[in-house]
């Protein structure tokens, strides 16, 4: 009599091509099975597994999207959309931030130069148009 001995192989996400994860989205959302008859059908180890890719490939298809937020309760819907807001707040925040410190940058640089200018006499910006632009204002003012 033969042994038979359970061997667990913990898979990732790239042992599944592309095409298959699709394949069983399609047949997930379209119905046709559940998540847990996938699972068991194509020896998927994880629900999870099945329910992340619906949530990061299903945006391919306007039809699925459409289909997952009809299932969602209101309150669901209103929760998500809450972390949502609270995720741009942050990222209004953040980048708030990165402008406050880019203007202080510039203003600081700005300084930096015109105290150079100053004590070492020398211009660094350029006060006047390089000079293609001089060809061009001229001829602009030729016609």
């Amino acid at each position: 009599m033969e042994s038979f001995e359970n061997k667990y192989v913990k898979r990732t996400q790239r042992d599944y091509s592309m095409p298959f994860k699709l394949a069983v989205i399609k047949e997930v959302q379209s119905g046709e099975i559940g998540i847990n008859a996938a699972m068991r059908k194509y020896g998927i180890q994880g629900r999870d597994t099945i329910r992340t890719w619906i949530r990061k490939y299903s945006i391919f298809d306007d039809d699925n999207t459409s289909k997952l937020n009809s299932m969602k309760t209101p309150q669901q819907r209103i929760k998500e959309l809450e972390q949502q807001v609270r995720r741009l707040k942050h990222e209004k925040e953040f980048l708030e931030g990165k402008l406050t410190e880019t203007e202080d940058k510039a203003a600081i640089l700005d300084k930096v130069i015109e105290l150079a200018e100053k004590e070492y006499l020398i211009p660094i910006r350029k006060n006047s148009l390089p000079d293609q632009s001089k060809k061009l204002a001229k001829k602009g003012k030729n016609q």
